[in-house]
């Protein structure tokens, strides 16, 4: 069967692997951006769109009858729901990514999609009304890393704290996967945890950058924030999908020696 083709509104780093993937299925497949010869270099010439969510004279550019991606906060809501009524059709796949910052932290015990959102941020109620009015597949995405995200350069730089807090991460590869298996088989109006299934302490991803490579770690401090821990059924029961990257350490240790190799 043919595929529709496929628009990645706001293709930065995510939408970029997206990209990748969908070209190695040989799928027809646009990359959006505010300035596309400067942002979108890794999209042929001729997939790449100019789109801008407040500008409606933009909106024209967006092929008719599209799959869709949508890569960034879909905010203002009502600019965002006028133009999902422009561009979503019955025939549409429309995946939408979220955050897990719609889960507030603190909660004990694995958080599911069965948990509720915090409809008071604004990103999250936007989110929820695309999802329940126009057939949204939302996906929430724990931290994202890998090529060019390496989580111990956020060590060497101090963006992260050594403490117990958890955390939740995937692999930037393992997220172009599973998005393109959400316009697949998603169901319209569904949402999933997009995560490796793992969460660890920060305390213990610095231990390993200390351990095994040698990185310079901050001290350890205390926090009250405890963090979340994200279940990953879901998403890789219902996709059937084993995930690339499974392991944090292993694929940490990967990108430390890939960038150590280079001249």
């Amino acid at each position: 069967m043919a595929h529709a083709p496929l628009v990645i509104l706001g293709a930065g780093y995510t939408g970029r692997f997206i990209y990748r993937a969908a070209r190695r299925r040989r799928r027809l497949v646009f990359a959006t951006s505010r300035d596309p010869d400067a942002h979108l270099t890794f999209a042929q010439p001729d997939h790449r769109i100019f789109f801008d969510l407040r500008e409606p004279d933009t909106w024209t550019q967006i092929p008719p009858t599209s799959d869709i991606v949508w890569c960034f906060p879909a905010l203002p809501q009502d600019v965002a729901g006028t133009f999902a009524q422009h561009a979503i059709d019955r025939d549409s796949r429309f995946v939408l990514l979220g955050s897990t910052s719609a889960y507030r932290s603190g909660r004990p015990g694995l958080i599911d999609e069965r948990v509720p959102v915090n409809r008071s941020l604004p990103r999250v109620s936007s989110e929820e009304y695309l999802r329940t009015t126009f057939g949204a597949t939302v996906l929430r995405l724990s931290g994202l890393y890998g090529p060019g995200r390496h989580v111990f350069d956020w060590i060497r730089n101090g963006k992260i704290k050594n403490t117990t807090k958890y955390v939740n991460l995937i692999h930037i590869e393992d997220v172009a996967e599973l998005c393109l298996l959400a316009l697949q088989h998603a169901a319209p109006g569904s949402t999933y945890i997009v995560s490796d299934g793992h969460p660890r302490s920060w305390a213990d991803i610095c231990r390993f950058a200390a351990e095994h490579f040698q990185i310079a770690v901050p001290q350890a401090t205390v926090t009250r924030d405890a963090g979340k821990r994200l279940s990953a059924r879901k998403v890789l029961s219902d996709f059937n999908y084993r995930l690339k990257h499974p392991d944090l350490f292993t694929a940490l240790g990967e990108l430390e020696s890939t960038r150590s190799s280079r001249p």
